[in-house]
């Protein structure tokens, strides 16, 4: 039985929405779209949203069948992060451009783990727990949406905000995205000892 209400899907969405850090990964586009020339935002939000309500609904199943505790995955995420963080803040390149890049920044580290990390992944997994499915569903649709609209205007943002701002917005965001990294890391690792 589906159970609409309108209060659990703004609370998913909101919680979602800050994991997920639309906003903040304006920044980390931008080097992307730079890197790899152009980013396919349909693609990364349809691969993203497809990630994010499969493992709604079997991410706990694979987890376990594989031998990988959450605690464990949102630890490799954290990481991947941290490095993530680290190009923002000192502006060095640890991502490397491959043949196909364009196809390879829409799904990774765009799609996966950008907006489908270990953080939005996990919050998904502790939602479930608490509210109907549908209200989660409808609340990752909603987050699709805005992360659809910001990757198909991070060029004219970027022309608004200019590349001095850039440049600030990326250093602020990287030293929040490492803030980000640790928190998961610290959360994470403890529970696993």
């Amino acid at each position: 039985m589906m159970n609409f209400d309108l209060k659990q899907i703004v609370t998913a969405g909101m919680i979602l929405f800050a994991v997920i850090d639309v906003v903040g990964n304006i920044p980390i586009i931008i080097d992307l779209r730079k890197k790899a020339g152009k980013i396919e935002s349909e693609k990364a939000t349809v691969i993203a949203g497809i990630i994010l309500i499969t493992f709604l609904f079997v991410g706990e199943s694979i987890l376990h069948l594989i031998g990988i505790d959450v605690n464990s995955f949102a630890v490799a995420g954290a990481f991947i992060l941290f490095f993530l963080a680290l190009e923002m803040i000192l502006g060095i390149t640890l991502y490397k451009d491959e043949e196909g890049a364009e196809i390879t920044a829409s799904v990774f580290p765009l799609a996966f783990p950008l907006i489908a990390g270990p953080g939005s992944l996990t919050s998904i997994l502790s939602l479930r727990a608490e509210y109907d499915t549908i209200n989660i569903i409808i609340a990752i649709l909603g987050n699709m949406v805005a992360m659809y609209f910001v990757l198909k205007f991070t060029t004219r943002i970027e022309r608004i905000i200019g590349t001095n701002g850039i440049n600030i917005i990326r250093k602020i965001f990287g030293v929040v995205l490492l803030a980000i990294a640790v928190k998961l890391f610290a959360s994470n690792i403890k529970l696993l000892f």
